[in-house]
């Protein structure tokens, strides 16, 4: 496991021993009511840290407003004007992200450190593939892995000589290979906490695909302490999708689905069945295993390791256990029977 230098966002501690899932408001930022109501459902969904951008002065109003109504700590995400920055953190933001080569001279990058720390405000660096100085695409002839490496160690070096050190870095790419390569190249050279998570990663069929490759990939080489999965959809798909790829990895409880792809053997709608059953149990807090398969080659036997689960038979199907216990039920009756099974777990 990597070395993390503590960061604590309110109560989130980023130390490596929790991954926290993050997302951010998509509703326009003067939409003050959607922004909240947005916020709200993230929460209850399992965001556990929201991001809001912050484009002018009549977006501070966002802060106050979204803080009343959600337990979780609210990042502004702020460009460009460093006095954003510093009306967000009097307005009592738990977190800024910024990019400390936009927002101007070194007087303003330590106007905005001095104002954050005096508060306990942790700084994300955020850097990604359009976001680089001119000096050092110039060095690398592109943004690679490490242009955009030595961009982020600039910036966090930048708020180091202002005595500045909650900073947790992300370092973002479209391109998932280059996303992965990078990640690896800063866990060498810092000890800061990581913010994962590929940029532009598409819709939601491609953008869980490029996410779970290139966060999964990372969080499996013990890199990163908080994720998002950035997805061009509702942001709520965004936390079941993060939470789908921590339970993977054995990272995140919550139900685990197996089910298998159905074969000529398959008697039952399994397909139909497995997704129901799937959104059923979606939000139960419960570390278990659930199979749904097509028959009994791949039931009980492929699927022995799971506590509760159902294989098909010609329109019926037997409910299994792990301790070896089963009974037959009509096929009408699958759902309804194995969440009945799953609520007595």
């Amino acid at each position: 496991m990597r070395n993390v230098r503590p960061v604590k966002i309110r109560e989130c501690v980023l130390d490596g021993k929790h991954i926290y899932i993050q997302s951010m408001l998509n509703v326009r930022s003067d939409d003050i009511e959607g922004s909240v109501r947005q916020a709200v459902q993230l929460e209850k969904a399992g965001c556990e840290i929201i991001r809001a951008a912050i484009p002018d002065m009549d977006a501070i109003k966002l802060i106050p407003a979204i803080k009343n109504a959600v337990n979780i700590p609210l990042v502004a995400d702020i460009h460009f004007d460093y006095r954003l920055a510093l009306e967000a953190a009097a307005a009592g933001i738990d977190k800024i992200r910024i990019n400390p080569g936009n927002i101007g001279g070194i007087d303003r990058v330590k106007a905005v450190a001095d104002a954050c720390k005096s508060r306990n405000i942790p700084i994300r660096i955020g850097v990604n593939s359009g976001s680089l100085e001119k000096e050092i695409l110039a060095k690398y002839g592109s943004p690679t892995p490490e242009a955009l490496v030595e961009s982020a160690m600039a910036h966090a070096a930048l708020l180091e000589r202002f005595d500045f050190e909650d900073i947790v870095i992300s370092i973002k790419s479209s391109d998932v290979n280059k996303m992965i390569a990078s990640y690896r190249l800063a866990a060498e050279k810092c000890s800061y906490p990581l913010h994962l998570g590929v940029t532009e990663a598409g819709t939601e069929r491609m953008g869980i695909i490029k996410s779970a490759v290139g966060i999964g990939s990372l969080l499996c080489d013990g890199i990163g302490e908080t994720i998002r999965v950035s997805l061009t959809d509702d942001p709520v798909r965004e936390i079941y999708a993060a939470k789908d790829i921590l339970k993977c990895i054995g990272r995140r409880g919550g139900v685990r689905l197996v089910s298998c792809p159905t074969c000529g053997r398959t008697r039952i709608d399994l397909i139909g069945t497995a997704k129901k059953v799937e959104d059923a149990v979606k939000d139960l807090d419960k570390d278990i295993t659930v199979a749904v398969m097509g028959c009994v080659v791949n039931g009980p036997g492929e699927a022995r390791e799971a506590d509760i689960g159902i294989a098909g038979g010609d329109g019926c199907a037997v409910i299994f256990r792990k301790d070896g216990s089963h009974r037959k039920i009509k096929e009408e009756d699958i759902v309804k029977e194995l969440l009945a099974e799953v609520e007595r777990l």
